[in-house]
């Protein structure tokens, strides 16, 4: 009786361990996605951070240069090569890339949280919207952090390197501050942070708070949509032509790349108003969102709320690609050591179960 009790317990001892181990697995998951999330959105900030630099310059040149002739993608280029260098292609990367970390982190652990609590509490629930929502709650929460980035980094690109910008200044005879129409020159993220703050207090640096959030919202919430749709057809391609498939990381390149495009540009209206909320600082040219969508629309018609919309769409495809490529190959990366974690797991289980069966033998 009292081996037959060992047995038992020596046969019932594997269980807690793989319990705990799916626990541990199913929580690390969750915080997997925040952390991998962060980094993808960081490294596809920082690829394409040139890109957005002209973007912004092409969509503030009215605020910039109100009397001048809106210079096309190849002038501003030039513009920007001539007066800073590739420098001035780099202002604002370090703000550009903190807000793109805490938004990436909240968006795709958000939506990995919500797919997971889904599929476990509510399996009839499911469709497009759920991930459209998802994205949308996601970026909302990243936008307390990356909406003072993005106003501190979008002042940082107009302004180009410090020789260009005294060279602006006098050149349009703007006065600076105190009390000027325009912010003095920012040497930093933190100079430039701190100096909005003291000038204009935290409403200075949540300038446009509403309008990114107008912009993101429904960004986030497309794109993620988009994203989850064409992966659906990918899967079901997969299953027709299983000799076409490919891994991951590719189908993450090219599907992000498709579905970030195509939110862009559809949410570049949006984008618009946003930057020229953000960008004008303490000259007050647009009194609010609405004021803005509507002096716009008046002075330049349907062709002003699609400015920038094809930098802005190029900045996207590579960067939404990359970011889903770094995120699905982490992922990859993730299941292949969790395999094979599980089997020296699942050998450890047969070995010890061998081994207290021998024993029983004996006894």
């Amino acid at each position: 009786m009292a081996s037959k009790g060992s047995d038992s317990n020596r046969q019932q001892s594997p269980s807690p361990v793989s319990i705990e181990i799916k626990g541990t697995h199913d929580q690390f998951f969750v915080w997997r996605e925040f952390v991998w999330g962060g980094i993808a959105g960081a490294f596809g900030e920082g690829m394409m951070h040139p890109v957005d630099t002209l973007k912004t310059r092409l969509q503030s040149q009215i605020i910039m240069n109100a009397s001048q002739r809106q210079k096309s993608i190849p002038q501003m280029l030039r513009t920007v090569w001539v007066g800073d260098g590739l420098k001035g292609f780099y202002r604002g990367i370090a703000p550009g890339v903190t807000g793109s970390l805490a938004t990436g982190a909240t968006y795709f652990g958000v939506i990995e949280s919500t797919k997971k609590w889904i599929e476990e509490s509510h399996p009839n629930l499911g469709g497009h919207w759920v991930h459209f929502i998802a994205g949308a709650i996601g970026d909302t929460l990243g936008s307390f952090v990356y909406v003072p980035c993005e106003v501190i980094k979008q002042r940082m690109q107009i302004q180009g390197t410090s020789s260009s910008w005294s060279s602006f200044i006098s050149r349009n005879s703007v006065p600076v501050k105190p009390r000027g129409d325009m912010y003095g020159y920012y040497t930093g993220m933190f100079q430039a942070g701190s100096s909005i703050l003291k000038e204009q207090g935290p409403k200075g640096l949540y300038a446009g708070y509403w309008s990114t959030l107008a912009r993101d919202v429904p960004f986030a919430g497309l794109m993620v949509m988009f994203y989850e749709a064409l992966k659906d057809l990918t899967d079901q391609g997969k299953k027709k032509f299983p000799q076409f498939g490919v891994n991951s990381s590719i189908e993450g390149l090219v599907l992000g790349g498709l579905a970030g495009g195509l939110s862009a540009y559809l949410t570049t209206p949006l984008d618009v108003v946003k930057t020229r909320l953000q960008v004008q600082g303490t000259t007050i040219k647009y009194k609010g969102w609405l004021d803005a969508v509507g002096q716009i629309w008046r002075k330049e018609g349907p062709e002003g709320f699609f400015r920038g919309s094809v930098p802005r769409v190029m900045w996207y495809i590579p960067a939404s690609a990359l970011t889903f490529m770094a995120v699905e190959f982490l992922r990859e990366s993730f299941r292949e050591k969790s395999k094979n974690n599980n089997n020296v797991v699942s050998n450890l289980s047969i070995e010890s179960k061998r081994s207290s069966v021998h024993e029983v033998r004996e006894n």
